[in-house]
Parts: C-alpha cells; structure tokens; sequence
C-alpha cells in the first residue's frame, strides 16, 4: 500500500448531523428545528431513505435540506448558505482529532496523502477551503464539483489514480457512503467503510491495514 485516500465529509469533517445544534443557534432557530438524522437515525430521515436506496443522490438529499433551512431562514436555498451556518467555524471544531493522527502518522511511515470528495468547493466556496488547514497535509485534492464528474462515477477514481500515480491496488480508500465504496472496488481500489456511528473502529480498521496500530 502506498496511499491513504481520505473522502473529506465523514471520516475527515465532522458530518452536517453532528453540527446541527450549534447551526441552530448561530442561526437563531429553536433546538430540533433541522430536524434531519440521516445515519443517527435513518428511520426518522425519509430523505435519507430515499437516498440509500438510491431514490435520490445526495445531491438531492442535501438540495432538500436547504430548501427547508431557506423556509426556515429565507436565506437562499443553496448549499453554500446552509453549510455556511454549519461548518463556517474554527477548524478545530470541524475536523476530527483522530483523523489529524490519522494522517500525520500515515505520513510519517511514508504513505502518501490524498483527498477524492464530491462537492468541497460546491457546498462551501474557495475561501473556506483555502483556510483549512488539515489539507496543508494532503499530496493529492480531486474535488467532484470541480471536475464535474461525481462519485461513484469509475471517471473520478481514475483521475484520482492517475494524479497519484499509483495503481488502484496500490491505495486504500476511506468513505463513509456505501455506494462510493462500491465504486472505488470497481476500479480496484482497497477500501473500508467508515462508520460515522463508530469513527474509532473505522479509523482503527485503517490503521491495521496500513500498520500504523499504536
């Protein structure tokens, strides 16, 4: 194995569900007023149902979800105004600790860095991910919304791989959506699944792949 391939949402940035009270507040809306659960608890989040069965893409999925938040704010129903009241905040209260080890001990034993998202610059504009300073650590960004081509497209895997120049079986990559895993074993890829409900678990199923345990 030669590189660790982080998707940045879920296994790197804490996800949109687990910003949601504190998005209330800035927002100035009652506690419980986004009501949307998705994995915390799938049988509350039609939505979210919808998605996984492939009913919606998550494009979709997150479209709705502004348009709720635009009626509840009349700000404009784009994800940038939604994920702007979540995730435009310190750093330090985005990213999960246990990837920043993560990733700094996969550097250290030689591995190289890579981040293959869908929709970084779409759902939060250039200037937020300019200042995030977690991806000073990464060798390789492929973002979705800037080459227009989306996971599980087999396309993007592709591209990732050959800006790393590295062969599929040569890298393992980290996502928390089922479908993009099932993408990057398409193309050849190693990959774990991470379980935003058990993130300790995901991150040390990786560790023990790549030997990074303790």
């Amino acid at each position: 194995m030669q590189a660790l391939v982080l998707d940045f949402g879920g296994p790197v940035l804490k996800t949109p569900f687990e910003l949601l009270r504190a998005g209330e507040e800035r927002a100035g809306l009652a506690p419980g007023a986004l009501n949307w659960t998705g994995p915390f608890d799938p049988e509350s989040d039609a939505d979210w149902q919808a998605m996984q069965a492939f009913e919606i893409t998550e494009r979709a999925y997150w479209q709705r979800k502004a348009d709720h938040f635009a009626e509840l704010t009349g700000a404009k129903p784009t994800f940038k105004a939604l994920m702007d009241v979540l995730f435009d905040i310190d750093e330090e209260l985005l990213v999960r600790p246990e990837a920043l080890r993560l990733i700094a001990d996969a550097r250290a034993a030689g591995f190289r860095i890579a981040v293959l998202t869908n929709d970084m610059r779409a759902f939060h504009g250039d200037a937020w991910v300019a200042r995030m300073r977690v991806l000073d650590q990464v060798d390789v960004l492929v973002d979705g919304s800037v080459e227009h081509v989306l996971k599980p497209h087999p396309e993007i895997y592709l591209l990732l791989l050959e800006r790393l120049e590295l062969s599929a079986g040569e890298c393992l990559f980290l996502d928390d959506q089922p479908l993009n895993i099932a993408g990057a074993e398409t193309v050849g890829m190693n990959t774990v699944w991470f379980d935003v409900l058990h993130p300790v678990e995901s991150y040390a199923a990786v560790r023990q792949i790549l030997g990074l345990v303790g």
